[in-house]
């Protein structure tokens, strides 16, 4: 079995879909999959998925490229991290894509309360990167993040910077991206993180892997990332599977709690 680590089903982009969704991971060996939150918004649309679903988790937090979004401080996040099916705090992180490194204090700041937020509950984080590897991890020592671990997740940077958050407790997913032609440094990468440190997503409904690519993408293509990497390790597809879907256990332990 399979699962994704991360995505948006409730996007839009899945509007009045949700049932094919669910046939397709069932026939597609995909157990469980992770909806992430990007904004304080969006959340109780989120949690009713979750709590719908049983095999459907949930994650609170405000993306670091929403700069209109509604602003969370500590507390907030706290009180909705009692939810029982949110397993994470997150998608936070820095993102300097679109904007000057020295305009986006509002990035840092928000970042920071979400690592204060996880160390108070004791979830994991799910952290997101572009652009702002060396500030991110910065943030992630200062704040103590090592305290609970994450994600560093659709993970595209360096053999270093992974090391250098895994040295802190935490692991790194590939997503789509992976399958890519052009992606030959990230390809390297995912053949030298330790397997049990490693997870596997889809950002869905974004990055669909080969042979999907240019389309919507959704939970049941994860298997074509564990595919990918299984072809660049060497190894069984069905290794990659059983050691991911155990990682995902490992790390997000509510979901286990769930699950059970």
């Amino acid at each position: 079995m399979f699962v994704d680590s991360h995505c948006h089903i409730d996007f839009p982009d899945f509007a009045g879909g949700l049932p094919s969704l669910f046939d397709n991971m069932r026939a597609a060996r995909v157990s469980h999959a992770l909806c992430v939150s990007v904004s304080l918004e969006r959340l109780p649309g989120i949690l009713a998925l979750a709590d719908s679903n049983e095999h459907v988790f949930a994650s609170v937090g405000v993306h670091p490229d929403h700069e209109d979004a509604r602003e969370p401080d500590v507390d907030e996040l706290v009180e909705l991290a009692r939810h029982p099916r949110v397993v994470a705090i997150g998608e936070t992180g820095l993102d300097y894509y679109r904007l000057a490194r020295d305009a986006v204090e509002w990035q840092r700041e928000r970042f920071r309360t979400h690592i204060r937020a996880a160390r108070a509950t004791g979830l994991p984080l799910i952290i997101h990167t572009r652009e702002a590897a060396a500030d991110t991890l910065a943030i992630m020592a200062e704040e103590g993040a090592d305290e609970v671990g994450g994600v560093m997740h659709c993970f595209t940077e360096s053999l270093e910077v992974a090391e250098a958050a895994m040295a802190m407790g935490f692991h790194i997913s590939f997503s789509g991206i992976v399958t890519f032609k052009n992606a030959k440094t990230l390809k390297e990468v995912a053949t030298r993180i330790p397997l049990e440190r490693m997870l596997i997503e889809t950002d869905s409904p974004y990055l669909a892997p080969t042979p999907h690519r240019g389309k919507r993408n959704e939970p049941a293509f994860v298997p074509f990332v564990a595919k990918e990497i299984a072809g660049l390790r060497g190894i069984g597809v069905e290794q990659v599977a059983s050691a991911t879907t155990r990682n995902f256990f490992d790390l997000f332990k509510r979901a286990a709690s769930a699950r059970e």
